[in-house]
């Protein structure tokens, strides 16, 4: 398994938040610095657009492109064509740096629905969708997946994400059976998964067939009692740093390894701490997830 990082552990967030970001330079410096082999491509416009100045940046850190965050209102049918060329634009992107190799990593577009948002990690079955809105969500998500496939042979994984519509064990569970495995498979989220009420070693032997890319993420349980004590949407939970340092929340990284390893799973495994713009010690938050994985063994 390969160990690689990406821009959103750098406050590099995909919801459009005001404050100051490191820029791409700094933030690939520092993940070499800091022991990852691979990035995810951050927020469109982050790292450059132009595909041999993107390639000689990762060159010379010797950093591999694994994936790219492509968010799409699935829940309305009129935004599948702006997913498509959204997507399509990015995986031309990857897949001129890195041929076949990067996924594209599909999610709602998070934070969009104040519901979804205000309940994250509380989310009942009446803050669903409907039949007919996941008739219309699964044929977006396989529409994008199956046409960046065939256009560029990247494959998608579909990102399950507290604030939006596929969060609970529950809806992962709709989302994979209304797709098809040959075009869309699961990003599991560590993190998200324990956020959004699952068990994240059971979501593991649960979902081990579909799952095509991983993110370790930690979840904070004392801070999740605060949320609900206090009904912090999502962002305030985010904000109070609900996503804690690798080794420094509730989820038992070292177990969910060993059983990563038991079902042969050997692609990326991508470190992800979500912050908000100028909150923490990016690099030394990275040095020392890393040296936490050491510590674990990879």
């Amino acid at each position: 398994m390969k160990i690689a990082n990406a821009p959103c552990s750098w406050g590099v967030l995909e919801f459009g938040l005001e404050g100051e970001t490191d820029n791409y330079a700094k933030v690939l410096d520092e993940m070499k610095m800091t022991g990852y082999k691979g990035t995810e491509l951050g927020d469109w416009g982050f790292m450059p657009t132009d595909p041999s100045k993107l390639k000689e940046e990762l060159d010379k850190r010797s950093l591999k492109l694994v994936g790219a965050f492509v968010p799409v209102n699935f829940v309305n049918g009129e935004d599948h064509e702006m997913g498509i060329e959204r997507a399509l634009k990015i995986a031309r992107l990857m897949n001129s740096v890195d041929p076949g190799n990067p996924k594209i990593v599909l999610s709602d577009e998070n934070v969009k629905n104040e519901l979804r948002t205000k309940n994250a990690g509380r989310i009942q079955p009446q803050h669903g969708l409907l039949p007919s809105q996941w008739k219309t969500f699964a044929a977006g998500v396989e529409k994008i997946a199956k046409t960046v496939f065939n256009e560029t042979g990247l494959k998608s994984v579909f990102h399950h994400h507290c604030a939006g519509f596929v969060e609970t064990p529950e809806e992962i569970e709709m989302l994979l059976h209304l797709t098809h495995p040959d075009y869309v498979n699961l990003c599991f989220d560590t993190g998200h998964y324990a956020f959004g009420g699952g068990d994240p070693e059971a979501g593991l032997k649960t979902f081990a067939e579909r799952i095509d890319h991983v993110h370790f993420k930690d979840w904070d349980q004392s801070v999740f009692k605060d949320v609900k004590r206090n009904n912090w949407d999502y962002i305030k939970a985010v904000c109070n740093g609900i996503f804690c340092e690798l080794g420094k929340g509730s989820i038992d990284f070292k177990s969910f390894l060993d059983q990563l390893r038991s079902h042969d799973y050997c692609d990326w495994i991508v470190v992800e701490q979500d912050i908000l713009p100028g909150m923490g010690s990016p690099k030394e938050s990275a040095k020392r997830n890393r040296e936490f994985l050491q510590s674990i063994g990879i």
